[in-house]
Parts: C-alpha cells; structure tokens; sequence
C-alpha cells in the first residue's frame, strides 16, 4: 500500500516541502504517490496561494520527476504538459489536458480557450 498525500496540502515553502516529503517516506517506509489531479492542484495552489512565478512551477515540478522516491501517475503525460507549459502562454491545466488527450490517441482537444488554442494539437471553437 502506498502513502497517497495531496501535495498541495504541504506546500508552504519549498524546503518545508522537501522536510514534509522526507519525514513522510521515512515514517512509512512506503513510496509517495501523487495523481494528475494532486499535481494540478499544487500547481494552482503554488501560483495562487503562494504567488510562485511560472519558472519556480516548472522547477518544482521536474524536480519532482527527478526524484526517484515519488510515484506520479502518469510522468510522461506530466513531462509533456511541463514542456507545452514552458514555451506557451496557456495555462497549466490547459497543458496537462492537451497532454492527457494526446497520450489517450486523440489528435485534437476542442477548446474556447484563445490561448490554450495555440498549443499544438488545440483547436479554437468560434
């Protein structure tokens, strides 16, 4: 059984997450999961909440990917929003969906979203 936490509900700094993450792996002795919808939650909660700018997100979130001790659903769906997010002016949900879709075979995500229309694989419904 593995230790399911919402990694939004730990985020107050970086280094408090890290000391959280760590104290919690150690106590378990169990990997830490986190779904796609706890890493698009911590990622509004980081840009909301805690004011972080669109570079720290995407930091903290390889560093994330990075980590070996974390089991996140879906990485390569999660590198691939990270990607579009980076070189994009669309949102971080916008991103994770192209992605999601994508890796699901479909070729084309509808949206009413101007800029989420620019992300390759989106299509603006007028």
């Amino acid at each position: 059984m593995s230790l399911y936490a919402s990694l939004s509900a730990m985020i107050s700094s970086r280094l408090k997450l890290q000391r959280r993450l760590s104290v919690a792996l150690w106590w378990q002795n169990e990997p830490l999961a986190a779904s796609l919808l706890t890493i698009l939650v911590t990622e509004w909660v980081l840009r909301s909440r805690y004011r972080f700018d669109k570079e720290v997100v995407v930091r903290t979130f390889k560093m994330l990917l990075e980590a070996g001790d974390v089991l996140i659903e879906g990485e390569d769906t999660q590198e691939q929003a990270l990607y579009l997010f980076e070189d994009s002016s669309a949102d971080f949900a916008d991103c994770l969906m192209v992605a999601r879709y994508q890796r699901m075979g479909f070729a084309t995500m509808l949206t009413f979203d101007e800029n989420a229309a620019k992300l390759a694989g989106c299509e603006l419904l007028a």
